[in-house]
C-alpha cells in the first residue's frame, strides 16, 4: 500500500510539474547568489549577520484561561534554553513586523480575517480552535505568521533561517481548527512565491505528528507548491485532507523507521520538484513524552532528523526556513527545550556549510 501511495504520488507530481524542464536551472535561479532582493518584514535586524538568524518576538506570546491544554509559555523558554546554553546568542536575534491584513489576506477570506480581528468569532468557532478570542490572541498570530513571512525571506537571502514559533498547519481559508487560527505556513509560501510569470517554487515538509490539513487543502491546486507530509495516521484530523504526498505512519513508530520513511521521499521530492525555497515544519510532537502524539521518537531521533532535513537540503543549494510544530507537554521548560533542537541542529549545519 505505501509503495502504491509513493507510485501514485511520483505520476501525480510528473504530471503536475512536467513544466519544470522548460524553466531555467537551479543554479540560474537560486536566490542565494544574489538574484533576489526585497525589504525584509523586520521590527528590527540582527546584529551579528554572520550567525544563523533566529527569529523570535516577545508578542509570540498571550495570556490564556489557567490549566489551559495549550503550553503557550514554550515560546519565550524556547529562545531562553538556547541562550543559556550558548547556542545562540541575542546579537543573531531577529524580530518580525505584526503580519498586515494584506499580507494575510493572500490566503485568508476577507470575511473570516474581518471576523477574527474584531472578535466576532462565535463560541463554536472558538471550541473548534481550541482557544478562547482576546485580542491578545489576536496580535500572537499575527507576530508568529510575519516570523514565519520573515524567516522565509532571510532564508533566500542567507540560506538558512528558524523562527522560535508557527506550523499552525490546521489552519484554513475561512475558520481556524486544533490550535490554529491562522495559516503561517501558507501566508508565508504565498507571499515567497511573487507575482511574476517565473514564480518560486515552495517545498513545504511538514513533519508534524499531525497532518498538515488546513495547508494541503490551501495549495490542492496551486502547481508551485508540493505540500509533503508525514503524519500518524490514526491522528488528528479525523478528515484528512489530500497532501501532494502523505506518507501515513502507524502508532509506535520509533526512531529507525522513522527516518527511513523521510529519507525515502525527500531526495527524490527535491530532485524532481527542484523547489526554489523549502520551508520546514519541525514538529517535535512525534517524540514518545508528547501528550498528543502516538508515536515513540527520542531527543536523538529528532535531532538526527532535522539534522539530515536540513543537510539534505542545504547540500542542493536550496534555502531552507523553519518553524516549530507541534508540541504538547504541561513541563514546559522540557517542552522548550525539545522545541529548540532544530535550532541546536541548524547551527551545526550552518558551521559546516560556512553560510
Amino acid at each position: 500500500m505505501f509503495h502504491l501511495l509513493c507510485q501514485k504520488s511520483m505520476y501525480r507530481a510528473a504530471i503536475k510539474y512536467k513544466h519544470v524542464a522548460q524553466k531555467e536551472t537551479l543554479l540560474k535561479q537560486n536566490p542565494m547568489h544574489g538574484t533576489w532582493r526585497r525589504s525584509f518584514n523586520a521590527d528590527h535586524t540582527c546584529l551579528e549577520s554572520r550567525a544563523l538568524p533566529i527569529v523570535h518576538h516577545v508578542k509570540y506570546i498571550c495570556a490564556l484561561p489557567e490549566n489551559h491544554r495549550f503550553p503557550m509559555g514554550k515560546f519565550p523558554k524556547v529562545l531562553e534554553s538556547l541562550l543559556r546554553d550558548q547556542v545562540i546568542t541575542d546579537k543573531q536575534v531577529w524580530a518580525p513586523k505584526i503580519a498586515s491584513t494584506d499580507l494575510l489576506g493572500c490566503v485568508h477570506t476577507e470575511e473570516y480575517l474581518s471576523n477574527f480581528i474584531s472578535g466576532e468569532i462565535s463560541e463554536k468557532d472558538q471550541r473548534r480552535t481550541g482557544f478562547p478570542w482576546s485580542s491578545g490572541l489576536v496580535q500572537r498570530c499575527r507576530y508568529e505568521t510575519g516570523g514565519t513571512v520573515l524567516a522565509g525571506e532571510i532564508a533566500l537571502q542567507r540560506g538558512l533561517a528558524c523562527s522560535t514559533a508557527g506550523g499552525t498547519h490546521h489552519a484554513f481559508p475561512s475558520y481556524g481548527s486544533g490550535f490554529c487560527l491562522l495559516n503561517d505556513l501558507a501566508v508565508a509560501a504565498k507571499h515567497l512565491m511573487g507575482e511574476s510569470t517565473s514564480r518560486r517554487k515552495i517545498l513545504i515538509v511538514d513533519l508534524d505528528v499531525h497532518q498538515g490539513d488546513g495547508t494541503a487543502f490551501i495549495f490542492k491546486d496551486e502547481p508551485d507548491v508540493f505540500t509533503f507530509s508525514v503524519h500518524c495516521g490514526k491522528n488528528f484530523p479525523v478528515r484528512k485532507q489530500q497532501s501532494d504526498l502523505d506518507v501515513s505512519l502507524e502508532d509506535g513508530i520509533e526512531d529507525e523507521e522513522y527516518l527511513s520513511k523521510v529519507q525515502e521521499h525527500l531526495p527524490w521530492l527535491l530532485e524532481t520538484f527542484r523547489p526554489d525555497l523549502v520551508l520546514y515544519d519541525s514538529g517535535v510532537d512525534p517524540h514518545w513524552e508528547d501528550e498528543l502524539g502516538r508515536l515513540h521518537l527520542t531527543d536523538e531521533g529528532l535531532y538526527q532528523r532535522d539534522l539530515y532535513v536540513l543537510q539534505t537540503v542545504i547540500k542542493r543549494g536550496i534555502p531552507v526556513a523553519t518553524v516549530i510544530g507541534g508540541g504538547y507537554s504541561r513541563d514546559i521548560d522540557r517542552l522548550a527545550r525539545t522545541h529548540s533542537i532544530i535550532h541546536r541542529a541548524a547551527s551545526k549545519v550552518w558551521r559546516e556549510h560556512g553560510l
